[in-house]
């Protein structure tokens, strides 16, 4: 599950990836507006955490872009601000939760992980694709009500291909999902390498999904049992 985390000090930056990182979650950071615009353009995120006072304008700006173009990625705002009006303030705009600093860290994961778990959010409920189900929350597989184990990376591609059921997705976007910008531990054929893994362990387990190799373009997970397979 990728964060965003909008933050112009880079001691505090470093200090919520680095507990959020070490929470499980994969994490990109920016420090102005106009970074985590284009970051927004490129992924879509499970949350963000946004400070409002940031070198190149007001973070609120942000949340209300996102809100008028109906992007309901759930945002908790982490901010020195902390007056009643300017916290009122940010609910009203779209905000999920509203944390003034100093904080304690593990309140900062406690809200964000509350607001993750809130159906109403894209990655809240269940998906379901013949007898394969994914639960969005717990991170749980199962086939035929039984449940399955997968690593951390290859759990994070099933999700991203049955959220695009009859979609490609493309293989650029998984990467940037799964390691964002930085992780070095992203090479040229890792996703390759976990979409293999994970086509093993679905056909072990007797699922009834299949993971089609669009070539040049990524991959796609088909409406219909006679779909072509461009391997």
């Amino acid at each position: 599950m990728r964060l965003l985390v909008v933050e112009d000090s880079e001691r505090l930056a470093h200090l919520v990836t680095a507990g959020l990182t070490k929470a499980g979650y994969d994490v990109d950071a920016c420090a102005t507006t106009s970074d985590a615009r284009a970051a927004l353009e490129r992924v879509r995120y499970a949350a963000m955490v946004l400070d409002l006072g940031l070198p190149d304008g007001d973070g609120r700006q942000v949340l209300r872009e996102m809100r008028e173009r109906g992007d309901a990625t759930p945002v908790v705002i982490l901010t020195a601000r902390n007056s009643t009006a300017e916290r009122v303030e940010g609910l009203r705009e779209g905000a999920d939760d509203y944390l003034s600093k100093p904080f304690a860290f593990e309140e900062l994961l406690a809200r964000l992980q509350a607001v993750l778990r809130r159906p109403a959010q894209y990655l809240g409920g269940s998906l379901q694709i013949g007898n394969l189900t994914f639960d969005t929350g717990s991170k749980e597989v199962c086939v035929n009500g039984v449940a399955k184990a997968l690593s951390h990376r290859e759990a994070s591609v099933l999700e991203l291909l049955m959220q695009r059921h009859g979609r490609v997705v493309p293989k650029r976007y998984l990467e940037e999902q799964l390691f964002g910008k930085s992780d070095e531990q992203g090479g040229p054929n890792a996703v390759e390498v976990y979409v293999y893994r994970l086509r093993q362990q679905l056909e072990e387990w007797g699922a009834q999904v299949a993971i089609h190799t669009v070539r040049g373009v990524g991959y796609l997970i088909p409406k219909r049992a006679d779909d072509k397979v461009l391997r």
